[in-house]
């Protein structure tokens, strides 16, 4: 560690995934993995996409920060490595802006895969001019402080959910949902098993089977039919 509680850049220790297996995260619907966590997992649904359309998948660097600082998100942009996603928890933090047009130049320059902010981001059109995958709580005019204190890769809570470094992050129009790095292949494979399952359901319904007798057995075995 350098620096001290509450004031420190961690290393990361979790292991690091193929670009194969990150491919295929990134290639599954938010939706499909969820299901495949138990419906656990997903972050707040007011953590959203600041414009429709964009995907993300990569494994997280994570950031604490007091309300209005940025100091150590700065730091985590140039401590991630190409394709990880920066996930900061403002610690309620919902007044300003932690990430904006400069930053997510520098973000894209470095070859990051995107950002998740639990707290605000800005330049909402610059962010979707530059491209650059930013999820967050909401927008915000006001700037930060860099002073800090702060922490990189620690523990964190984002949307709600718990974030490790190196946990796998993926995102869509739908959200944000967080893959424990430990259970990265079984839940890989598991949400690839629902997506075929789903493509099956829509070419049966294409096909002209509109209904399954799933709905009816639960009905009958709760007794209303």
């Amino acid at each position: 560690m350098s620096g001290k509680i509450g004031f420190a850049i961690h290393p990361n220790t979790a292991p690091r995934l193929s670009q194969d297996i990150i491919k295929r995260y990134a290639a599954l619907p938010t939706g499909n993995i969820a299901d495949s966590m138990g419906r656990f997992r997903a972050m707040d649904a007011e953590i959203k996409p600041i414009w429709s359309g964009m995907r993300m998948a990569g494994q997280a660097v994570t950031v604490m920060t007091r309300p209005g600082d940025n100091l150590m998100v700065h730091k985590a942009l140039e401590v991630a490595s190409p394709g990880d996603i920066i996930v900061v928890d403002t610690t309620g933090g919902y007044r300003s802006a932690v990430f904006g047009e400069l930053m997510a130049s520098v973000a894209k320059g470095a070859k990051l895969g995107g950002i998740v902010v639990d707290g605000c981001v800005r330049d909402a059109a610059e962010l979707e001019e530059i491209g650059f995958p930013t999820f967050a709580k909401t927008v915000a005019a006001t700037a930060c402080d860099k002073d800090g204190p702060g922490e990189i890769n620690t523990a964190i809570s984002c949307g709600a959910v718990a974030v490790l470094p190196g946990d796998v992050i993926v995102g869509d129009d739908d959200g944000v949902v967080v893959i424990p790095i430990g259970m990265a292949m079984e839940v890989l494979e598991a949400s690839e098993a629902k997506a075929r399952q789903e493509e099956q359901r829509l070419a049966d319904i294409a096909a002209g089977k509109l209904f399954t007798p799933d709905i009816n057995k639960t009905l009958r075995d709760k007794g209303v039919i």
